[in-house]
């Protein structure tokens, strides 16, 4: 394996990386912005109030987008067995 194929994998697999998290991070990002939203409007300042709906907001995303993380995981190995296929033979 050259290095520009080793440099290729490692984007792909950076790029599968941000595709997998990106869901359940963004999740998180926007529920703790309404919650620091609705918290400064009503002067609750009660630090344990993020985490429940954070946990289960982000425990849901990641059922939600189960399938779409799978098929990208599933693809980027593919690729990767195809390589070292064509590359062992």
């Amino acid at each position: 394996m050259t290095e520009a194929e080793l440099i290729d994998v490692a984007q792909q697999t950076i790029m599968v990386m941000i595709k997998v998290a990106a869901p359940t991070l963004l999740t998180g990002l926007a529920v703790g912005l309404l919650i620091s939203i609705f918290q400064t409007l009503t002067q609750i300042q009660e630090q344990t109030l993020t985490f429940v709906p954070k946990m289960l907001l982000g425990f849901g995303s990641m059922i939600i987008f189960m399938p779409f993380m799978l098929n990208s995981l599933i693809e980027f190995w593919r690729s990767v067995m195809d390589k070292i296929i064509a590359g062992g033979g």
